[in-house]
């Protein structure tokens, strides 16, 4: 049996205006994408072929370019560049207002979603679409591709407006371990949640950060968990790390392979005091020695929303050196 000691944890919790945004867009995205009508999955992926297909302008809905009545399901791509001068920054996608519901692909990999296509459809014609891009993902100074599946029911469709492109945080920080994109997720309360070794493949993956209301669980509110499995390469075990969650709507306790870190106190003692900590950002200070090397980790996130919207809906979501984090901070003040 593996056995370790847990140095120290302990977990401040930081003002939410010192991580206020500073975007800068590193590629603009508005213009010529190539369009499709119709559904297919090959269509997510980043060597498809999509010469023959048609060329519309973003934003604008698809109505005013030549297909004037038509609702249903339908495709964009784009490909760009990334200069690698950006290599140690925290990106997203802004794609602005999608009518009605779409998922986002990078590369071949689902980094976010709004709404939900038929028969379950929903739409989400006024969310703003915006995408944590996780680091993993990018090809630096190489072609990329995005590849937007779009589902419209009625009236305007499309990629309809907003400033699109790919942006920066100019002060953000890299992240050692980036755990932002999809995540598993399932409402209610289960202390096995929280096991590293529980069975989660039948749960729903959700988009961290967004909220939940946002994802098919409208007017949710009560207990959900969160699960996420990541591996790393090298050791960590003499490092002092920081897991980062962003902001949390409301309250949350957080399992590093079955192991507490945080917060200090337990959901229910936040309720006792009838609180609440929606706008406040979560960092987790820990030893490395709880992460395994070259293996599979389980982070698990138990969550209470009290009321309106629910769950881990802003970044930055990952892992990061505590020396890195601090020199962060030093460099803001």
């Amino acid at each position: 049996m593996k056995r370790f000691v847990v140095l120290l944890v302990f977990i401040p919790i930081l003002s939410c205006a010192v991580f206020a945004q500073n975007p800068e867009r590193v590629v603009a995205l508005q213009g010529r994408w190539k369009f499709s009508v119709g559904d297919k999955m090959e269509w997510a992926q980043e060597n498809f072929n999509d010469q023959d297909w048609e060329t519309v302008h973003v934003p604008s809905p698809w109505e005013d370019q030549g297909f004037y009545g038509y609702d249903g399901f339908a495709w964009y791509r784009k490909t760009f560049v990334i200069p690698g001068q950006y290599k140690n920054k925290s990106f997203y996608v802004n794609l602005g207002y999608i009518d009605d519901a779409d998922e986002v692909y990078f590369n071949g990999n689902l980094i976010g979603m709004s709404g939900s296509f038929p028969p379950k459809f929903s739409t989400a014609y006024n969310a703003f679409r915006k995408y944590a891009i996780p680091s993993q993902y990018i090809k630096f100074d190489r072609n990329n591709v995005i590849a937007v599946r779009v589902y419209d029911a009625q009236l305007a469709g499309g990629i309809t407006n907003g400033d699109v492109g790919i942006y920066t945080d100019a002060n953000s920080f890299p992240l050692e371990i980036d755990l932002q994109g999809m995540w598993k997720f399932r409402t209610g309360d289960n202390a096995d949640y929280k096991d590293p070794n529980y069975n989660d493949n039948n749960w729903r993956s959700i988009l961290v950060p967004k909220y939940w209301e946002e994802q098919g669980y409208p007017d949710y509110d009560g207990f959900a968990w969160y699960r996420k499995k990541f591996t790393i390469t090298g050791s960590y075990e003499n490092e002092r790390v920081v897991v980062v969650l962003g902001k949390i709507d409301d309250d949350e306790e957080v399992y590093l392979n079955g192991v507490y870190i945080g917060p200090v106190k337990r959901i229910v003692e936040y309720i006792n005091d009838g609180g609440t900590r929606y706008n406040e950002f979560r960092a987790f200070y820990i030893s490395g020695i709880i992460l395994n090397s070259n293996k599979e980790n389980v982070i698990a996130v138990r969550v209470y929303d009290s009321g309106g919207n629910g769950g881990i809906y802003e970044g930055p979501i990952g892992i990061v050196k505590q020396k890195d984090f601090v020199n962060y901070w030093k460099n803001k003040r």
